[in-house]
């Protein structure tokens, strides 16, 4: 059976000048047009489609990929405002729908927010909301600390960057343990710092322990190696010269030459930090 508002593989059931009859299962017969039909296509191929109601109601399926399926947040811009709403783009011919009561703050054409994508079921009609917090899932997560995830940035507050975790949960990645510019609707990789008693998802964007620095000490080694193999800058050096010259905290940067020391790859004295031999 298909589904609204997914991607589906469905059956040609028959062609016709003005398209072909896809099967629906019980939701009966779906049209894809003829701009969409692929060449020498015929009854009993299976074609990838997407499935949508069109605005006279009608059943339709495009091979277009729109950027969100039903159940997905993602980031997406305002190409048209009504009375009744605003319309995004969202990589289909029929733009996507967000009524006035689903719009967290009044959409501005040209802008860009991050919505979530729902299926109404009392008309089947797919439309948005940009109003995240109510989609975010209220199950307990279940993930391990240290685990990787997939982030989408949607919001700033005075603890820091509140996060969707891998297109359900929501966590947070506080202010003082982030040491990049992250922006409004970024995609990025993080990391599950610690579920709290309250369930609610502590974040952080380096993997824990070692591992972690692993990465860091690399691209500070790769930095040395850029400045001709020594660079003046040590753990004596401010937080703020560190952070210009390699994107860490000094506590982060501090941690990361220990380990690149011990490993006998680096000398550090006086004047700074030398690749060793």
């Amino acid at each position: 059976m298909a589904h609204i508002g997914r991607m589906n593989k469905l059956k040609v059931k028959s062609t016709r000048d003005y398209g072909v009859h896809l099967d629906g299962g019980e939701l009966g017969d779906i049209l894809l047009k003829t701009r969409f039909v692929p060449e020498d296509c015929k009854p009993g191929d299976e074609l990838e489609v997407f499935v949508y109601v069109d605005r006279e109601d009608h059943l339709r399926a495009t091979t277009q990929k729109p950027k969100a399926t039903v159940g997905q947040f993602v980031l997406l811009q305002v190409v048209e405002n009504s009375a009744s709403g605003a319309y995004l783009d969202w990589g289909l011919e029929l733009d996507l729908f967000v009524p006035k009561s689903e719009q967290l703050e009044r959409m501005e054409e040209g802008q860009s927010y991050v919505v979530y994508v729902v299926l109404d079921e009392k008309n089947n009609r797919i439309m948005a909301s940009s109003k995240v917090d109510k989609f975010l899932s209220q199950q307990p997560p279940d993930y391990a600390e240290g685990e990787e995830v997939d982030l989408l940035i949607f919001d700033r507050t005075d603890l820091g960057y509140r996060a969707v975790v891998n297109q359900v949960h929501g966590g947070i990645l506080y202010e003082n343990e982030v040491f990049q510019e992250l922006f409004y609707g970024q995609q990025l990789k993080g990391y599950i710092k610690k579920i709290r008693e309250d369930l609610k998802i502590d974040l952080s964007l380096q993997a824990p322990g070692y591992r972690g620095v692993d990465d860091v000490s690399q691209a500070i080694l790769q930095t040395i190696k850029e400045h001709g193999g020594s660079i003046a800058v040590s753990d004596k050096s401010q937080p703020e010269e560190i952070y210009s010259l390699f994107g860490v905290s000094k506590k982060t940067f501090k941690k990361a030459i220990g380990a690149l020391y011990k490993k006998r790859l680096i000398t550090i004295d006086a004047s700074g930090i030398k690749i060793a031999g």
